[in-house]
């Protein structure tokens, strides 16, 4: 016992000195309206900048003033840097950046099962997490898509809020992958990631442990066989 004791404490202070090391956005208080209006707000950011969707930059602006100080500040700073490069440099950088890099893809499953063939089961429940949320698919993106997964936690009733907060929270590993990787390309967009963790709750030491791991070695890679692991992240939302 004495043993188990001894190495279950190693291991807490492993987990606590890898979260001490790992650049992280730590969380920014915010009430249930400032967090589904953040949610929102990085989701129409983070389409791709055709004329309809960078005509929304403007509507975002005004409800900065609205949101936590921080968080408005980070966006702020996105929407300078893309009114700095217009929106057709801002077209070509989203192409080079989230279609291009691996590392940048905005399609959470991607961190969590990588190109393997649980791909199929991971979109599976990433649409029946969203139909337990009561939030009808209406994007052309997969329901995996960072984009759809926001507008979900922006719009999904009062009753199922904090599920839908722990649904985006759980792949809080591969947001912080994301932001990480448009850090070291010097993106406006990191901006734009950095503003979304200030409003998911802190990582909890296994949620740093798998961030860890992707900086590491990357998504999973394909297994020879038959792929039985269970999915690395909660296929369905509590009922109450």
């Amino acid at each position: 016992m004495r043993g188990r004791g001894a190495g279950q404490a190693a291991q807490s202070a492993q987990a606590v000195q890898s979260a001490q090391a790992v650049p992280t956005v730590p969380p920014v208080p915010h009430t249930e309206e400032q967090r589904r209006l953040a949610a929102m707000a990085v989701s129409l950011l983070l389409r791709y900048p055709e004329a309809r969707n960078w005509a929304l930059f403007g509507d975002v602006e005004k409800q900065l003033p609205l949101l936590p100080q921080p968080v408005a500040a980070a966006l702020g700073e996105f929407l300078k840097r893309a009114a700095q490069l217009g929106p057709l440099a801002l077209q070509e950088h989203y192409v080079e950046t989230f279609d291009q890099r691996r590392r940048c893809s905005l399609n959470l499953s991607y961190y969590a099962v990588g190109d393997t063939r649980q791909r199929g089961a991971a979109i599976l429940a990433f649409r029946q997490q969203l139909e337990a949320l009561g939030v009808e698919e209406t994007s052309e993106e997969l329901p995996d898509h960072l984009c759809v997964v926001l507008e979900a936690l922006a719009l999904a009733d009062a009753a199922v809020h904090d599920q839908a907060l722990a649904m985006v929270a759980s792949h809080r590993d591969g947001i912080e992958v994301l932001r990480n990787a448009l850090a070291g390309l010097d993106s406006p967009y990191e901006r734009v990631l950095a503003a979304l963790c200030m409003a998911l709750p802190e990582m909890d030491p296994e949620t740093v442990d798998r961030y860890i791991n992707l900086i590491r070695q990357g998504p999973p890679a394909e297994m020879v066989g038959l792929d039985t692991t269970p999915l690395p992240f909660p296929t369905a939302v509590p009922q109450y």
